[in-house]
């Protein structure tokens, strides 16, 4: 039976685990904090936990008045001036928690049913390949104890942690990191988050919503300056509209605890002040003290391990999946790279990780999803592509709902009519963006999408209303 051994439980992990026991290998997974990984215990499953509730303040605070909603206490309906709305964060983040600790317990359910041993401790690949071939794993318990595993394969799924500035270091109670928030019982009346990447935007519009002041610290010209430029612009005129304080073109230097209150140092010299302040300024992956490099395992100069498109590092033998590779830091890239590493190592049929047909989203409000080629490889000149946005305010959904940001964008091929990429601004984008997806990984042309019937009236609609508008330009060039 062949033996497999998985360092790390997080989505690559746990994933590569269920594939490999299902193939019929011996699989042990060994991982020190429960299985899920950051991603479930305090990342991803908590933070859209979070999030969840911030989005119904939201919703409720952006629509109630036009669509007819009297909200009062004892005060008659027509003298009541303001919305009587608010959050207990202490009770929000217990149920944070408990959801989180509940789908780490069914993640370790569904691998043991599967086949699969569970160890915690923390693992080391020690540094000589043995003449068969195989590796041999040290496994240290939390009570100090060791023991060796032989595999005939490893699998490195130890994520990321928070990174830290050094003149910034999080005090678990003030100043915070994404892992810490958790942990408040109280919503900060005042908060700075510091970074505007996906985890620094999400945290800010939750929070804004849930009722902090929330000011955002920018060391770029616009927040989210990965996602593209016509999301970004959206996403920002909102967070301004709503009374966030978004400073551009502004690096934290330090963050100091001053009494009750945070203080901000930015490298100009300016002081900003709050009751909390959260560092969200990246990650860095957790390979340090894993005996990889000694094992022939390459890894970048940030930590990273380098891996191909089917998983495999620099090392016969060793695998690699998630954050600690720096592929694409989502779970489900995560999860297809476990599972990829595992078809492949078993001989079974696999085709190499594409990170052309992911999709993906940021969770704000609104949400902001894309899939396939971007704005940026278009501009550039990476790809040539003829581009059509619709605002949703001319979807009649989105009228009744009282949405008014947003669109919808998709890009395609000029002479098939292929598509290749697609963005959606949009209440649950996450879900919009799925018929682009699937038209993205089995090149479908706009004229399909166009053909194909949506539901009257529903936001999907402005989908295939792009794809007609793109599949009539189309006709027109040809003609």
């Amino acid at each position: 039976m062949t033996r497999i051994v998985i360092i790390g439980g997080g989505p690559g992990g746990y994933e590569a685990a269920l594939v490999a026991a299902q193939l019929g290998s011996e699989v042990t997974v060994v991982d020190c904090d429960g299985l899920g990984g950051a991603s479930v215990l305090t990342d991803c499953v908590p933070s859209k936990t979070l999030i969840a509730t911030a989005e119904v303040m939201t919703t409720f605070d952006s629509s109630y008045e036009e669509l007819g909603i009297i909200v009062a206490d004892d005060t008659p309906p027509m003298e009541q001036a303001a919305r009587v709305v608010g959050v207990d964060l202490g009770k929000v983040n217990r149920r944070v928690k408990r959801l989180a600790l509940a789908q780490s317990h069914d993640i370790t359910a569904s691998v043991t049913r599967a086949g699969g041993r569970v160890m915690r401790g923390h693992g080391r690949v020690e540094p000589q390949q043995s003449l068969d071939g195989s590796r041999r794993v040290i496994v240290r318990a939390v009570d100090g104890t060791e023991q060796t595993l032989v595999a005939d394969a490893v699998l490195v799924a130890t994520g990321a942690h928070p990174r830290e500035i050094p003149d910034a270091k999080p005090d678990g109670e003030r100043i915070l990191n994404w892992t810490q928030v958790y942990d408040l019982d109280e919503l900060p009346k005042e908060l700075i988050v510091v970074g505007s990447g996906v985890t620094g935007a999400e945290f800010a519009g939750a929070y804004q919503a849930l009722g902090s002041k929330v000011t955002l610290v920018s060391s770029r010209d616009r927040v989210l300056p990965g996602e593209d430029p016509d999301a970004a612009a959206v996403l920002e005129d909102v967070f301004r509209r709503r009374g966030m304080n978004v400073m551009s073109r502004s690096r934290a230097q330090a963050a100091k605890r001053v009494g009750d209150r945070v203080e901000v140092t930015l490298s100009d010299g300016r002081v900003i002040s709050g009751t909390h302040c959260l560092m969200a300024v990246g990650s860095i992956p957790n390979t340090a003290d894993m005996g990889l490099e000694e094992a022939g395992v390459k890894l970048a100069e940030s930590g990273h391990i380098l891996t191909d498109k089917v998983s495999r590092t620099s090392a016969p033998g060793i695998y690699a999946a998630g954050d600690c590779t720096g592929v694409l830091a989502l779970a489900s890239v995560a999860a297809m790279q476990g599972r990829i590493a595992m078809y492949h190592f078993l001989g079974d049929a696999v085709a190499p990780l594409n990170l052309k047909t992911v999709s993906a989203n940021v969770f704000t409000d609104p949400e902001i999803a894309t899939v396939g080629y971007s704005q940026a490889d278009v501009d550039g000149g990476k790809i040539d592509a003829r581009v059509v946005k619709l605002p949703l305010l001319r979807n009649p959904r989105a009228k009744m709902q009282g949405i008014r940001d947003g669109f919808v964008k998709i890009f395609c091929r000029p002479g098939t009519g292929i598509v290749v990429g697609g963005v959606v601004v949009a209440p649950r984008a996450s879900e919009l963006i799925h018929p682009m997806s699937l038209a993205v990984d089995n090149n479908l042309t706009v004229e399909q999408i166009a053909k194909a019937f949506t539901v009257y009236p529903s936001l999907s609609g402005s989908v295939a209303e792009v794809a007609r508008q793109l599949h009539t330009r189309k006709t027109q060039e040809e003609s």
